[in-house]
């Protein structure tokens, strides 16, 4: 309970202030209140550092053909299946992603259960990836400014491009 009435504060303090360069205080509450750290936690600039991870987009496919981080495979959330995963070894360097990271948390309790060694949870997610400046790439791999937002509750979070809600 009390992770809710935070993460409503946080909302609120947010839709309040009215401006997106306000939000990070903010964001970072209600992130450290949502995660449950059963996933090791990666952030943008330590992602930048590991080209050789697999990225993984944990949200929904009409979420993944809006945008997506570049060389991302989608395997979803609601519907995901390991044998989605059963390609890639079981020693490699996986990072999973949604939008701001909760979904993601509970693929990569999946993939830790499955015996995957080195499982990473992007801190933040796709909001923060965008929030900071990087890039994003649409269905057919070129580059684009529209993001799914989700929701326009979760949408707030979002400081940065186009946001989608379709």
């Amino acid at each position: 309970m009390k992770q809710v009435w935070i993460f409503l504060c946080a909302v609120l303090t947010t839709s309040l202030t009215g401006s997106a360069q306000t939000t990070s205080k903010a964001y970072k509450t209600m992130l450290e209140a949502m995660y449950k750290k059963t996933v090791p936690l990666i952030n943008v600039a330590e992602l930048k550092k590991m080209p050789e991870a697999v990225l993984l987009d944990t949200r929904s496919k009409a979420e993944f053909d809006v945008s997506h981080l570049p060389n991302a495979h989608w395997v979803g959330y609601d519907d995901f299946d390991l044998k989605r995963v059963q390609a890639i070894p079981k020693a490699t360097t996986v990072v999973v992603y949604c939008s701001v990271g909760y979904r993601s948390e509970r693929v990569g309790e999946k993939l830790l259960a499955a015996g995957y060694q080195h499982v990473n949870n992007l801190y933040g997610s796709l909001f923060e990836w965008v929030n900071q400046g990087n890039p994003v790439v649409d269905n057919q791999g070129k580059p684009t400014q529209r993001v799914h937002a989700y929701s326009r509750l979760w949408g707030v979070w979002l400081n940065r491009g186009e946001k989608v809600y379709e």
